[in-house]
């Protein structure tokens, strides 16, 4: 049996402070003491940002059976090493989720689609990133020129969801955004499956 939360639980921490540590272009971070819901007084460096948008990119032009999902290649210096990806990037300051969304796999991948909807919405790393993602899926696609950033080195490729599934069990596709859009589309299409 689940133990009933304390009413703690449900408050936030009292910013007692907050100093701007670092600012740059994509984030800040800010030095902030807090005190705590449990009572204690704690430091909190806080990566800060305007959070970010994530487009699964479903082709559904052919079988459902199988859809094809488009993922990206790329180079991440953070990691030291090429991912594959879901096509996603920062919500500019001012804009709207979806218009993210739209911009973002038009940029990347040139592809626009005719059908939206926010399937999911997490925290990238709670523990000390304000980071917020929305995952779209995006279905009827339409093919375009791409425009990436000068410094976006971008392979797109079009790859069936049970490979997807199977990249991620294999430690193939090793970005979190990625393997949970990934996952989301094979359970809907594992209880659509079960309900036919």
């Amino acid at each position: 049996m689940a133990k009933k939360s304390p009413a703690s639980s449900r408050q936030k921490a009292r910013v007692l402070s907050s100093k701007p540590a670092y600012r740059g272009p994509a984030f800040w971070v800010t030095t902030d003491q807090v005190l705590e819901p449990s009572g204690v007084r704690a430091r909190r460096d806080i990566v800060r940002h305007t959070g970010s948008i994530v487009v699964l990119a479903v082709d559904d032009s052919r079988s459902s059976r199988d859809p094809l999902i488009l993922l990206e290649r790329q180079y991440r210096h953070a990691a030291e090493r090429y991912l594959w990806e879901l096509p996603a990037g920062r919500i500019d300051e001012g804009e709207k989720e979806l218009a993210a969304a739209k911009r973002e796999l038009r940029e990347e991948t040139g592809y626009s689609a005719r059908h939206w909807r926010r399937i999911l919405r997490f925290w990238a790393s709670p523990g000390f990133v304000a980071e917020a993602m929305s995952i779209f899926l995006a279905t009827g696609l339409r093919p375009g020129a791409a425009q990436p950033e000068a410094d976006e080195v971008i392979q797109v490729s079009f790859v069936p969801l049970s490979q997807a599934v199977r990249m991620v069990v294999q430690n193939k596709i090793q970005d979190a955004k990625t393997i949970s859009g990934v996952l989301w589309l094979a359970q809907q299409k594992a209880v659509t499956k079960r309900e036919k």
